[in-house]
């Protein structure tokens, strides 16, 4: 039996729940450092005396570097490594998050964000791919689902840092919290494996039939027969072989590249045009800035069963199913939260646009990894995000020159409800269903 196959017949154990764990707190760190500018904006709009065009532009360079970084660590994570790529970016982002705390003015600010973006954008399609790879057939949908729910936690700590420590300390102090993260690399470099399917791609096949033994070990599985008689079975990279872009508009490919990249367009560029904005433009709204504090922690906590939900549904019901009806119930929520009235009304749409969005984002992360194969699979992946990422430039942007204008707040979220139904019809009509498929069987 091959050693692939070895991998996927291993069933859930410690080891699975660990990497998720391992992985997930990086996952944190990166949210926890996303959201800490959005609720930094507000106060240093108010400080530095920005326009809401400059606002727009403090978002969008972030997602800039997110878009380079995407492509640039998922092409270094096929040719170097997933876990290497993995702690090098994390340690980018929060060293730039740090330096943030330093800005002296706008146009500094501006060059730090591109950085902290650029570290973001490389971690998030490399951690996806990671443990992609790692999860057993049946269950991966969940994990990767449960691995995007770290996202929610870190939301949450930037809100918890925000409301807590701003207030008291200052901005500064919120950006200086966020360059910890960079100490958690210790725990990466101990505690994640590379992954097995870019061992062997490599040519490294010892260690991959010793990562492959201690994980059956530890699932209290018995060897029965040397993993390394069937290596040569596995499919691997000619060695010298370089990655190229039109691998990904094959014959073979192309259909799902454009459907992943429309996917990532749209969900990116309604996130981040509405959640990046939200605290700011809920003062806008005449909410003191504590009390939209308030209000942007109470959505966040939704987050966590719009993920829990999607977990649930995702090996059950199928991706496309659970990805097109979340979007399409996010679009509504995102309708009617910006027809505004009370704070109960707010909170309440708020709260569902948050649930459904998040919940949608899990899904996105299962699907787009296992539409490649091991070869380009990260590669893939980083394309995708980095095109989601101009998405994530230009709605900041487009929310600055919008927001200006009469009833600016409605007329966002109207937008951004055409948006998102958009992307749920085209993957109800064009998605592929993966449920349950081995990665290698969708991809071949």
């Amino acid at each position: 039996m091959g050693i692939i196959s070895r991998l996927e017949q291993i069933p859930v154990s410690r080891f699975h729940y660990k990497l998720l764990v391992l992985t997930g707190v990086g996952w944190l760190f990166d949210a926890m450092d996303t959201g800490i500018i959005a609720f930094v904006l507000p106060i240093l709009a108010q400080q530095w005396g920005l326009s809401a065009t400059q606002m727009g532009f403090i978002g969008s360079i972030g997602l800039l570097g997110m878009a380079i970084g995407a492509v640039l660590a998922g092409s270094a994570a096929d040719k170097f490594g997933r876990k290497a790529v993995f702690a090098v970016t994390l340690m980018i982002y929060s060293i730039a998050t740090g330096l943030c705390g330093l800005a002296w003015n706008y146009e500094s600010l501006l060059v730090f964000r591109f950085l902290v973006g650029f570290g973001l954008g490389g971690e998030l399609p490399v951690a996806a791919t990671l443990m992609a790879e790692y999860s057993p057939p049946a269950s991966r949908g969940r994990f990767i689902v449960l691995l995007e729910s770290f996202w929610a936690l870190g939301w949450l700590a930037a809100a918890l840092i925000s409301y807590l420590i701003i207030p008291r300390f200052g901005w500064q102090m919120a950006f200086f919290i966020g360059a910890l993260p960079a100490l958690y690399v210790f725990f990466i470099r101990m505690g994640v494996p590379e992954s097995i399917r870019y061992l062997i791609d490599k040519g490294r096949q010892a260690e991959a039939v010793e990562i492959v033994a201690k994980i059956e070990q530890s699932a209290g599985i018995q060897q029965t027969a040397q993993l390394s008689a069937t290596m040569n079975s596995e499919v691997q990279n000619p060695a010298g072989q370089k990655l190229a872009f039109k691998e990904l508009w094959t014959a073979q490919f192309a259909k799902r590249t454009i459907i992943l990249w429309i996917i990532w367009f749209g969900i990116v560029y309604s996130y981040y045009g509405i959640f990046t904005w939200l605290p700011s433009l809920m003062v806008k709204q005449g909410h003191t800035v504590i009390k939209t504090f308030e209000y942007v922690l109470i959505m966040t906590l939704a987050q966590l069963p719009g993920y829990f939900s999607a977990a649930y549904l995702i090996d059950r019901i199928g991706r496309r199913a659970t990805l097109a009806m979340y979007l399409a119930m996010s679009a509504v929520s995102a309708y009617f939260f910006g027809q505004g009235g009370s704070a109960e009304i707010v909170l309440l749409w708020g709260s569902l646009m948050s649930f459904f969005n998040l919940g949608a984002w899990g899904v996105v992360y299962t699907y787009t990894p296992e539409l490649y194969p091991t070869r380009i699979r990260a590669f893939g992946s980083g394309w995708a995000a980095a095109v989601g990422r101009f998405g994530g430039i230009l709605a900041p942007t487009v929310v600055g020159y919008m927001i200006t204008g009469p009833q600016g707040f409605a007329q966002v979220f109207t937008m951004f409800t055409g948006v998102m139904l958009v992307v749920a019809i085209a993957v109800w009509l064009f998605g592929e269903e993966t449920k349950g498929k081995a990665l290698d069987e969708i991809s071949s």
